[in-house]
């Protein structure tokens, strides 16, 4: 029986390489899964937008189904936009529970430290270790419907139960405490009024701010929303543009 050789030779066609677009729709994809980033719009901007929603996650990795926040995702991201001498400006935006003290404090402290202008914007909520790192920017702005929840801090699973326990949360709380009233206009016994007061929360103490009460307490510079933001973030690039001389600067 003869085949037919024209057949056999017939070369088998490889499969085609998905297209350049369909490449960047991929990719904005794999950065919306891993960190909550997109890149869209595609236009070249001199501010980096970072997100801070759910739960804060600290050294302990919280269950699959809690929407989180990995602070060893952020902390690259904030080296990398105060070294890159195209970004001009950083606005971070917040809709957190709270979450790990130490890697809420470490997130609030290099916002704080960053040299670019920073502006933080409250959507939603900003509870518990979300108060320091809304506070942690240049300017803050809080919409009209966001809530900010101060309570003291808390440990939860096994604890030992001595005094040195007790003593090292009091530590810790004065960090937060310290933190705050430092980068606020927030008097520091009316934060710890608000920390401390009972009777609002149910089965635990604390204050739930809305949004013109945080401004009125002067934890929140002003009540907006993303254009407010993102106008008070371009009037202070352009007022540090005006300090260094012109132009784009690092």
């Amino acid at each position: 029986m003869q085949t037919n050789d024209k057949q056999e030779q017939q070369p088998v066609q490889p499969p085609q390489a998905p297209t350049t677009e369909e490449g960047r729709k991929s990719a904005t994809v794999d950065a919306i899964q891993q960190l909550g980033q997109t890149a869209a719009p595609t236009t070249e901007s001199n501010i980096f937008c970072m997100t801070i929603i759910g739960q804060v996650e600290g050294h302990i990795v919280l269950p699959p189904q809690n929407k989180t926040t990995k602070y060893e995702h952020l902390i690259p991201q904030l080296v990398a936009a105060e070294q890159n001498a195209k970004i001009e400006g950083v606005l971070i935006i917040l809709n957190t529970v709270g979450g790990d003290v130490e890697a809420g404090l470490a997130i609030a402290e290099m916002i704080a430290t960053l040299s670019k202008p920073t502006v933080t914007l409250v959507l939603g909520g900003g509870h518990s270790i979300g108060v320091p790192i809304a506070v942690s920017a240049n300017y803050s702005v809080i919409a009209e419907t966001a809530t900010m929840t101060i309570h003291p801090i808390r440990l939860n699973g096994l604890v030992i139960g001595v005094p040195q326990t007790f003593e090292y949360l009091d530590k810790m709380q004065e960090r937060v405490i310290r933190f705050v009233t430092r980068h606020s206009r927030v008097d520091e016994n009316k934060f710890k009024e608000l920390m401390f007061k009972t009777g609002e929360l149910t089965r635990d103490i604390g204050t739930t701010v809305i949004g013109a009460d945080a401004v009125r307490y002067g934890l929140i510079d002003s009540l907006g929303g993303i254009g407010e933001a993102i106008r008070k973030l371009n009037a202070l690039i352009d007022e540090r543009r005006a300090n260094n001389g012109g132009g784009m600067i690092q």
